[in-house]
């Protein structure tokens, strides 16, 4: 059931409408930014995708300087008229350790604790979203439905890392074993981890 789902709208670089005419703007904090910006990229109807620092009071953090209080997130905008923000939600749930407090996989601490920031339109899907990844794991999520904050981009030579330096991306994501979690968690309702 979950598979018949995620394969509805997560087709790996499909070919897009001419020009999107209802742009709207997700934001997912979950784990490293890369690998985030990487999943979502696959998404058919996702139009950009940015890696980046939200939800804290700092102004301009960085990630070689400071970025304090802020989580490591992605500002997704997409065309609602081929994808959803409800179906967005529910695959980020599905790509993430909703259940671990600490960071996710082998990156700890506050910046990699997960978290969807929302406006007050995606609130009840985002709420939705997460009642059901708790049900379906039958465990309590710990992830955040926060309200939306400023969003602060990343440097630039984040930005599309799975792309510009897939090797050491591949061995960041191979390394930390987030597809092993995550398909240890969700099994074929995982829409983009590798077997």
């Amino acid at each position: 059931m979950f598979r018949l789902v995620i394969a509805s709208f997560v087709l790996a670089m499909s070919t897009l409408p001419l020009r999107a005419e209802n742009l709207q703007v997700a934001v997912f904090a979950g784990g490293c930014f890369w690998c985030v910006e990487s999943d979502f990229d696959s998404v058919q109807g996702v139009t950009e995708t940015i890696s980046g620092f939200t939800g804290g009071e700092m102004e301009n953090p960085t990630y070689n300087g400071s970025h304090a209080g802020h989580y490591e997130a992605v500002q997704i905008t997409y065309d609602a008229d081929v994808v959803s923000y409800d179906q967005l939600v529910y695959a980020f749930f599905r790509s993430i350790d909703p259940l671990d407090a600490g960071g996710q996989f082998c990156d700890r601490g506050f910046a990699y604790k997960t978290a969807v920031f929302v406006d007050d339109a995606q609130r009840a899907g985002a709420e939705a979203a997460k009642a059901q990844a708790s049900r379906d794991l039958n465990a309590q999520v710990v992830t955040e439905i926060l309200p939306m904050a400023v969003f602060w981009p990343v440097e630039g030579y984040h930005q599309n890392y799975h792309n510009t330096n897939r090797a050491r991306y591949e061995y960041y994501r191979n390394g930390c074993r987030r597809d092993e979690r995550v398909l240890a968690l969700w099994g074929d309702a995982a829409p983009f981890a590798s077997h």
